[in-house]
């Protein structure tokens, strides 16, 4: 990624609070951001279904700690 025009903002007592880029850049990192998610296959979780041995209900032990908060 090349190098971004950027300006810092700071307040009062010169601490940074922001940082302002042109509008054209940001539209150009939120395309690749966006492009990067949508690029990724789903992640297949059916090779867990299955694994875990638990004897209770998970809606039953739910309710069952939920009471304990009370």
């Amino acid at each position: 990624m090349s190098a971004i025009p950027k300006h810092l903002v700071t307040d009062e007592h010169l601490r940074p609070i922001a940082v302002q880029i042109p509008y054209n850049e940001w539209l150009e990192i939120e395309r690749r951001l966006n492009g990067n998610q949508s690029s990724r296959p789903p992640t297949d979780l059916s090779r867990h279904a299955g694994k875990l041995d638990w004897p209770l209900d998970g809606l039953d032990y739910q309710q069952q700690i939920r009471s304990e908060w009370q």
